[in-house]
């Protein structure tokens, strides 16, 4: 299995696109911003993608900077926009 693939949420289509934008290990995803990752692939599609990609980037920002990740915040949906009172 692909290193990218053992990050949660990261599937074959998420992988290709990290390796589109050249991340192809998890070390060199470390300190990435995921509004970065997902402004850099939308640049590549040339169009705006779902945001849920966004979220997942999120997660993904989330499970590789920190040393004991929650499980429950490695899933994607924890991660949507919300109003900065919610948090």
């Amino acid at each position: 299995m692909n290193e990218l693939r053992k990050i949660p949420n990261v599937g074959k289509a998420t992988q290709k696109s990290l390796e589109q934008m050249g991340f192809f290990t998890i070390e060199s995803l470390k300190g990435v911003k995921a509004e970065e990752l997902y402004e850099r692939e939308c640049a590549i599609k040339g169009c705006s993608i779902d945001r849920c990609q966004l979220y997942l980037y999120r997660a993904v920002e989330y499970w590789i900077n920190t040393p004991e990740p929650a499980p429950e915040l490695c899933r994607w949906w924890n991660w949507k926009d919300v109003e900065e009172n919610d948090r």
